[in-house]
């Protein structure tokens, strides 16, 4: 609507304010509406709008009759008396008012049809009868609305033909009088016979289908199976039992009192006798040489030239796991690496297809298998996270992992070792060694998470100033930590490699605390209780000996292996074992004066200190191009079998000869006296 053509209000209005959706609405048209208020802007708009049109009656014949009013193109509207409001008789030239016509043309009957198209009329929805005079507009009553089946189009042709058709027709009935201006009135209903649809016709056929006969056949078996056997045993033969000889009762009693005295006597020279102290029989084939069984690889990463950083023996003794990473430099922290693992009791064992493969998203530097789960197996990463794998389920295998937190190690691990929970023997603990001078503690709290519970940081002025030591860098406050090892004979007590090139002897019992600022949930503390005389370089390697409780094992890049005892700063021997670097040593788990070593030339070196306490009893070459071996480990189950990773990315498995696996008389005693000599 224009606001200049209407006076008084103007009010907004849309579709959805229609009364009826099909009414089209046409400038200048009167309405009647009320009015809604909305309620998030307040604003006030038109709905519920019907249009009031008004029209004079053109002609009407029998059932139908047209209205004087323009739409589109068509000047007449088409109406049927059932539209009629009250089924009031209309005349020619009355005025009417009606409620709406109708634009789209929807399925008439075949004889509405037809009349449409020989006309260009359109069709009303209701018509009223205007009343005159009165209160001036008059009050109109709606006409029943008729189906839209029922509506159709005519011109003004269509309507000269129903007045002319009037005026030769039948003549109308007249209708009796009414008592009133309105009255009900019933009229019958007209129908039309459809020649549309004869024209179009029903087409239909009939068809039917046949399956192919079924075949059907009746068969009968019917088997039959006897059989007789007999068998018959020998008549049984009587055994006879042999005769029991007859001895002398009274001439055995007097033997035995006879010589009693004399075996008591050698008896008790037997029980005082050292001859075979620590001799253990060994009922299996001497093996005179050391041989190498299995050469172990992963080629996916031999081809990205990764090194096999750490080796692992299960509790039971017969799988073998390796890790694969980086220990030259560079940084490795985002490179994909691996976890893999060997069951060298499996039949048909593929060397180069491990029985579990494990990807981990960094270079891992460490592993160690669980000491009562054989599947379970802790690695540490390049980028500080300590993970826990579970080597049956290689499909989804990670159990526990420390995520990347204020906890977690800012440098690499170097090493994990499994010790028994503070409170449950039957749970176990992670401790992690790491670059960053911190030694912690992991507990797994389920949610595939592990939670710090302890922690230790090693300080450079809290060292104990047990031998001169060189001083840190400026700035420098922590102490890396290279290695760990713990004893045998007091849980608490452990012995940890640096990068300063010194051992520390450290306990899990220290309450002082560590003056460091590094982050962390839990309070740290400073372990160090004792400084011993430093390697050259860096130490790579410590290894508690699990036969006497003050001496340990320490490996270095100065090429030295130092036999330290817990007593003194001092070792109690230094071996030059190599002029490049010593990356592992371990004490044998059976004989107590065997340690083996890993260099940097690509030996595997095997010392017997009741041999020789200056060279090897054994060096075995592991690699040809003297490429550096990095790890080794003992097996404690099968302790004839020695694993050794190198920088090839293979691991060899080596079955050492009886010498090294038999422990010889008196050694025990050896040792306790090569600690004492040397301690004095």
């Amino acid at each position: 609507m224009d606001e200049g053509d209407m006076k008084g209000e103007v009010y907004p209005f849309g579709i959805v304010g229609m009364a009826n959706k099909g009414d089209c609405l046409q400038k200048g048209e009167s309405i009647k509406f009320q009015l809604c208020v909305l309620g998030q802007n307040a604003q006030t708009m038109a709905y519920n709008i019907t249009p009031l049109r008004r029209a004079t009656v053109e002609c009407v014949k029998d059932q139908f009759g047209f209205i004087n009013y323009e739409v589109g193109d068509s000047k007449k509207l088409f109406f049927h008396v059932k539209e009629v409001q009250d089924g009031i008789e209309l005349q020619a030239g009355e005025e009417v008012e009606f409620s709406g016509h109708t634009s789209p043309w929807c399925g008439p009957t075949e004889a509405t049809q037809k009349h449409a198209q020989n006309s260009g009329g359109e069709g009303c929805v209701g018509v009223r009868r205007r009343r005159r005079g009165g209160g001036g507009g008059g009050a109109v009553s709606t006409a029943t609305r008729a189906q839209l089946g029922q509506l159709c189009r005519a011109g003004s042709a269509g309507a000269e033909a129903l007045a002319s058709g009037g005026a030769a027709g039948t003549e109308r009935p007249e209708r009796p009088e009414r008592p009133g201006p309105l009255q009900d009135e019933t009229l019958g209903v007209a129908s039309v016979p459809s020649q549309w649809r004869g024209v179009q016709g029903i087409r239909g056929e009939t068809k039917s289908c046949q399956t192919a006969s079924i075949a059907t056949a009746e068969a009968s078996a019917q088997t039959r199976k006897h059989a007789d056997a007999e068998v018959q045993t020998e008549a049984p033969e009587p055994v006879s039992l042999p005769s029991v000889p007859q001895y002398d009762g009274p001439r055995l009693a007097a033997f035995l009192r006879r010589v009693e005295a004399m075996v008591t006597r050698e008896l008790n020279k037997n029980w005082q006798s050292h001859a075979f102290d620590g001799f253990e029989v060994n009922w299996s084939e001497q093996q005179q040489t050391v041989t190498c069984l299995h050469t172990l690889g992963y080629p996916p990463a031999q081809g990205q030239g990764l090194h096999v950083t750490g080796v692992s023996w299960s509790t039971t003794g017969s799988v073998v796991a390796c890790a694969y990473g980086r220990l030259d430099d560079g940084d490795w922290s985002t490179l994909k690496s691996f976890v893999c693992a060997w069951n060298l009791d499996r039949r048909g064992l593929n060397p180069q297809q491990p029985s579990a493969v494990v990807e981990a998203p960094s270079a891992v530097m460490c592993l160690a298998f669980h000491p009562t789960q054989p599947s379970h197996v802790a690695g540490g990463l390049y980028n500080g996270e300590v993970l826990v794998w579970d080597m049956s389920h290689p499909e989804d295998p990670l159990l526990w992992r420390t995520g990347l937190t204020d906890d977690t190690h800012t440098d690499p691990v170097y090493q994990v070792v499994w010790l028994p929970g503070p409170q449950h023997g039957h749970r176990f603990q992670v401790l992690s060694v790491a670059a960053d001078g911190k030694v912690l503690l992991w507990l797994a709290v389920g949610a595939g998470r592990l939670q710090l519970s302890a922690g230790f940081a090693l300080a450079v002025q809290q060292l104990p100033r047990s031998t001169k030591l060189k001083k840190p860098p400026r700035g420098e406050t922590e102490v890396g930590a290279t290695a760990v090892a713990f004893s045998s004979f007091d849980p608490s007590l452990f012995v940890l490699g640096t990068e300063g090139g010194f051992p520390l002897k450290c306990s899990l019992a220290a309450e002082e605390p560590a003056l460091t600022r590094m982050p962390s949930s839990v309070p740290l503390r400073a372990p160090a209780q004792f400084t011993f005389s430093p390697h050259g370089g860096p130490v790579y390697s410590v290894s508690c000996s699990p036969f006497h409780r003050n001496l340990f094992l320490s490996a270095g890049t100065d090429g030295h292996v130092h036999l330290y005892s817990m007593l003194q700063a001092q070792p109690l021997t230094s071996l030059q074992l190599s002029h490049k670097y010593l990356f592992a040593v371990r004490w044998s788990p059976v004989r107590p004066l065997v340690f083996a070593a890993a260099s940097g030339e690509g030996d595997v070196q095997l010392f017997d200190l009741q041999k020789s306490s200056q060279k090897p009893t054994v060096s075995i070459k592991q690699t040809q191009d003297e490429s550096p071996v990095y790890c080794l480990e003992f097996n404690h189950q099968q302790t004839q079998l020695l694993a050794a990773g190198d920088a090839k990315g293979m691991v060899k498995v080596w079955q050492l000869s009886s010498e090294f696996t038999e422990q010889g008389p008196r050694e025990t005693e050896d040792l306790d006296q090569l600690a004492a000599e040397v301690a004095t």
